[in-house]
């Protein structure tokens, strides 16, 4: 592993993932509030000590981490409301240890919220009505939807290399089983291939049980120097390795099967000086199971083409070749609309074996990684190499 100061200067101090996956009696900032202080208890800090918030949701404006703020009573020395969608809190980490190792501030608050169950919001099949981008032009009169957009890529994938639905169906059986072992998952029943592959139809090839579960939720992240972590309530969890990329059509010319997770992955692991071969678990943006598939081909842990051979016959469960979202994913667990945090938080707590019987046994590295946007079309990556002493 590397040695350099950044990022090794800068951890994970604490963490929370609220419990709830119903909130309708509750508000975003109500939600964040709750993990705010959950997260602080964790690592053993208090309002007092934050000097810096970071924090994003499908519905802050322009102001609204500033709003959030206001609301927390907190008056930090350096603030970030970047929004690049679910990869958004991953993302955010990066920035947080950027700043700490800068020294515009010490101690950083990561913050996300969401009431998408209890209000209703169509997340996958909304389209993208009333976009102002000059793309838009060519895309919403045709009725493109998130959805749509993922079951293109994934056709386009099935076609390319023979990759089945039976192959995506493994994906979220396997979510499924460690979702059982979540007491706070909100889909826990078991289920099969063919459960899958008889759910209904969404978007061809994608059934009803590819794609993510919506809830409501929230979680908070604490990040602070790496001295000051060695002090604290919790074992520190060190940031090794970061990465960041965007990827988009190119005006016509990019190969629609390459992710952004391929260049952010390769910066994150390359910073942190580590090879797949060296990864105990990974925590991977599940929004449909098509998106894991992906994710785990541009990350290198198999080449292109092979990512069904490799999630099938147990290769992602608990005792396989690569443990991927032992907390039952957004596929089972959550998905309030953009779950990056949840990636950070479960990763944190498996290196901390805090996680009972999903535990990952002897788990020292872990990878997560964030998707914001759409496959196969824009979209943002962001990735982070975590590990423990």
């Amino acid at each position: 592993m590397t040695t350099s100061a950044f990022p090794n200067d800068v951890a994970i101090a604490g963490v929370y993932e609220h419990p709830s996956r119903f909130s309708p009696n509750k508000t975003e900032f109500q939600i964040m509030a709750e993990c705010a202080k959950g997260a602080l208890d964790d690592a053993g800090l208090t309002r007092q000590d934050v000097d810096a918030l970071f924090g994003a949701s499908m519905t802050m404006g322009m102001m609204g981490i500033v709003d959030l703020a206001e609301y927390l009573d907190l008056r930090p020395d350096y603030l970030d409301g970047t929004n690049i969608g679910g990869s958004s809190f991953v993302a955010h980490v990066t920035h947080a240890a950027a700043a700490i190792h800068a020294g515009l501030c010490t101690t950083a608050l990561v913050l996300y919220g969401s009431t998408a169950a209890s209000n209703s919001m169509a997340i996958g099949t909304g389209g993208t009505h009333g976009s102002k981008n000059p793309d838009a032009a060519f895309s919403a009169p045709y009725g493109m939807t998130t959805v749509g957009s993922y079951a293109m890529y994934a056709n386009l994938h099935m076609k390319r290399y023979g990759t089945s639905s039976e192959q995506l169906a493994e994906i979220a059986v396997t979510m499924r089983k460690h979702a059982g072992l979540n007491p706070l998952a909100k889909m826990r029943a078991p289920i099969t291939v063919a459960d899958v592959l008889e759910s209904r139809m969404i978007s061809r090839p994608l059934h009803l049980l590819d794609c993510c579960i919506i809830s409501d939720g929230g979680g908070a992240v604490v990040v602070t120097t790496l001295e000051r972590a060695k002090d604290l309530r919790t074992k520190p969890v060190r940031l090794l390795g970061c990465g960041e990329a965007v990827q988009h059509q190119g005006v016509g010319d990019s190969e629609l099967l390459t992710i952004a997770a391929k260049q952010s992955g390769e910066a994150a692991m390359g910073m942190a000086g580590v090879q797949q071969s060296d990864i105990d678990l990974a925590m991977i943006y599940d929004s449909f199971t098509i998106t894991v598939l992906a994710t785990l081909e541009n990350l290198g842990f198999c080449e292109a083409g092979a990512g069904g051979d490799f999630v099938s016959n147990g290769g992602i469960g608990l005792g396989g070749a690569l443990p991927v979202n032992p907390d039952g994913g957004g596929l089972s667990s959550n998905h309030p609309g953009m779950r990056g945090i949840f990636l950070v938080i479960e990763a944190a707590k498996q290196l901390r074996s805090e996680c009972g019987e999903r535990q990952v046994q002897g788990a020292e590295l872990a990878i997560a990684h964030g998707t914001g946007g759409t496959i196969g079309d824009k979209h943002s990556g962001a990735t982070l190499v975590l590990g423990v002493d």
